[in-house]
């Protein structure tokens, strides 16, 4: 019998490879991206509806996926070291409380710490709660979202009322300095390249225009911050011994703790890091509001622990769900018409879902798929303008509809939500 085994040199040149290329995964969803833009691009000019691509619509999709990407990354700490955190929105909520407190004092500066300090202390009584008293994980989030609200009014009323400064029990004095803003020069400010690019709507040139220009105009501090935080967030929990021990708290924490790893230490550490995350999405609201007021956050928080769930409990797919939701939210924020051309689009993508079911033999998905496919061709044909509600209610649709459609295989943290305590299996 003989083995078929690779030699050093084809090791190394294997490795190589995937270094480059990031390995067929990544290759796969880069080919994904360039066929979605694509398809997009198509879709526009059939359908004539410019703020399918335009810039503007890109950077509002940006602003609103911001605090998505925040919460969510808040969530993965939380979640790979095996406490579910439904606390979410309720951390988020302290962090727009601290952020416009410390805003309107010291301004922007302020604000991030605040922020995120308030932030933080949700994380820290959420793991109080969850690693030393052994609560039920969802029991605990729920009451740090019923307490937070709470918490915030009474903090209002205790320091706004008869504030010099203004404010009130339901908001809090604008920021006393605006956070920095900055666009590429020559490409998005000044000559504005990309602008007059865009403004020609040519097949695809002027879609990655508009993309390019939404994303690198008027772009705020935190959002840099957001958006640089998905690698560097990956290269922590995945390529340091401290990413190796936090996720093994969430997978096997009785095999992590014979090893020598402080689990409890990390799942603290963690927990909190989640919280002041979430505090951040919370600054973000103030800092495009330049004020807190109180129900800011909107449910943000539970649509950013969805991003996170539709991600895979990975950085760059609660990226994806966090951009999907920004998108199609900025896109019924700008143009009612617009949003029926969505309809050509998801008929187009569950076309593609039911053929590639159908070659994996799974007749049912790929039935579901093609009359779904069918169903949204007749109202792009048929409707010319869809009702204010129904358009309102545009994201939350079509985010059900992609989470419905997955197909990939969503696996959580093994321990997540498990109470842990050392020497009990």
């Amino acid at each position: 019998m003989s083995t078929a085994m690779k030699t050093p040199a084809a090791q190394s040149r294997g490795t190589l490879t995937d270094r480059v290329f990031g390995g067929s995964r990544s290759r796969k969803l880069a080919y994904l991206l360039v066929g979605l833009v694509v398809l997009v691009s198509a879709v526009r000019v059939i359908s004539g509806e410019q703020a399918l691509t335009s810039s503007s619509t890109f950077s509002a999709a940006l602003l609103l996926a911001v605090p998505l990407v925040l919460v969510a990354l808040g969530g993965l700490f939380s979640e790979r070291a095996g406490v579910v955190n439904i606390g979410l929105e309720g951390m988020m909520v302290l962090g727009t409380w601290g952020a416009g407190y410390a805003g309107y004092q010291w301004g922007w500066g302020g604000a991030l710490i605040g922020g995120a300090v308030f932030g933080a202390a949700g994380g820290l009584l959420h793991a109080i709660a969850t690693v030393t008293f052994g609560v039920d994980h969802v029991v605990s989030g729920v009451a740090i979202n019923i307490l937070a609200d709470g918490v915030v009014r009474f903090l209002s009323e205790l320091v706004y009322t008869d504030n010099p400064a203004g404010g009130g029990v339901t908001q809090s004095p604008s920021l006393s300095s605006s956070p920095p803003s900055f666009s590429l020069p020559v490409l998005s400010s000044g000559p504005d390249l990309l602008g007059d690019l865009e403004n020609k709507h040519w097949f695809l040139l002027s879609d990655l225009a508009g993309l390019l220009r939404g994303f690198t105009s008027g772009v705020g501090v935190l959002t840099v911050l957001a958006v640089l935080l998905v690698p560097l967030v990956y290269l922590l929990l995945w390529r340091t011994a401290f990413g190796l021990r936090l996720r093994s708290c969430g997978e096997n924490p009785a095999a992590a703790d014979s090893l020598g790893v402080p689990v409890y230490r990390l799942k603290y550490i963690a927990v909190v890091i989640s919280g002041a995350l979430a505090g951040l999405g919370g600054v973000f609201l103030v800092f495009i509001a330049t004020i807190y007021r109180e129900g800011q956050t909107g449910g943000r928080g539970f649509i950013g622990l969805a991003a996170l769930i539709f991600g895979n409990w990975r950085p760059g797919g609660l990226a994806m769900g966090a951009g999907l939701f920004g998108f199609s939210d900025a896109l019924q924020l700008r143009s009612r018409t617009a949003v029926v051309a969505l309809f050509l689009l998801i008929a187009v993508l569950l076309l593609g879902v039911a053929i590639w079911q159908a070659t994996r033999r799974k007749v049912t998905q790929a039935v579901v798929a093609a009359v779904f496919a069918v169903a949204a061709l007749v109202g792009y044909l048929t409707i010319d303008e869809l009702p204010e509600g129904l358009v309102s209610f545009t994201p939350h649709l079509i985010t059900l509809l992609v989470l419905s459609l997955a197909s990939q295989r969503l696996r959580m943290p093994k321990a997540d939500g498990l109470v842990y305590r050392r020497g009990e299996h």
